[in-house]
Parts: C-alpha cells; sequence; structure tokens
C-alpha cells in the first residue's frame, strides 16, 4: 500500500491516490509533470555542480538505468521500453514530491552529493520509495 501525507491532497488537489507503486509507476499524467520536475532537479543539480545556473533534460537512456540501478525495474511489464522506463521514474519522483513526501531541496542535494548521475537518480528513486513505504 502506498502512503501519502494528507497535506498533499489540500496543496495539490488533483494528486491522484495510488494503492500501490504499480499505479504510480503506470501513471502517464503523472509522468507528463514528472518529466518537468525531473528537468527542474536536473538543471539546478547542473547549475550546483557548475556554479552558474544551467538547464538541461535528463534523458531516457540515464532515468531508465536508474530506475533498474533503484531495483524498480521488476515492478514493470517485461515488455515495456526504455521510454517508459523513464517516464515511469518521473512519475514516481513527481508524485513523491507532489505528496510531500520530498522537496527540491532534498531532490537536488540528494543528486549533488553523487559524481554519477545515473547512480545519482537510481537513489533519489530509492528515497523516494523509502518515504512511500514509511509515511
Amino acid at each position: 500500500m502506498v502512503m501519502r501525507r494528507e497535506s498533499a491532497k489540500v496543496r495539490f488537489p488533483f494528486v491522484p491516490h495510488h494503492g500501490t507503486v504499480q499505479e504510480i509507476l503506470n501513471d502517464h499524467g503523472l509522468a507528463s509533470l514528472g518529466d518537468a520536475y525531473t528537468n527542474l532537479i536536473y538543471s539546478l543539480y547542473l547549475s550546483v555542480r557548475k556554479g552558474k545556473p544551467a538547464g538541461a533534460k535528463a534523458d531516457s537512456h540515464t532515468l531508465s538505468n536508474a530506475l533498474r540501478q533503484s531495483g524498480l525495474r521488476s515492478l514493470m511489464n517485461s515488455r515495456v521500453d526504455r521510454h517508459d522506463q523513464a517516464d515511469a521514474a518521473e512519475a514516481l519522483l513527481a508524485y513523491a514530491w507532489l505528496s510531500g513526501l520530498t522537496t527540491i531541496t532534498r531532490s537536488v542535494s540528494i543528486l549533488a552529493k553523487h559524481d554519477n548521475v545515473q547512480e545519482a537518480f537510481a537513489l533519489l528513486l530509492s528515497d523516494a520509495m523509502e518515504k512511500l513505504g514509511s509515511d
């Protein structure tokens, strides 16, 4: 069962309620918003690393590999492609943020602690899962 802070409905009344992680990973609306969220935190991560503002998109290859590295790939259908895996990662990151389980600052902080961006996203996904399970 997926847990979520009740205040998320107050802040964002459109946040869907999902009973399982699989439902989150397969939510295309969350993936769409998660794309923007993921690119924001990735751009902030790059800005911190470079010491000046930077904007970039997190690529599907990196996100799909991070999903595998975090162990979440096993929760998805075996036929999904890299793009769908990246969408799943973005959906989970957005859900965790919208639900109040993480913040933009926390996400950027987790990313910034690592030189390898794939590993950093894998840890961010694992952190989201941990928060979903313990809240």
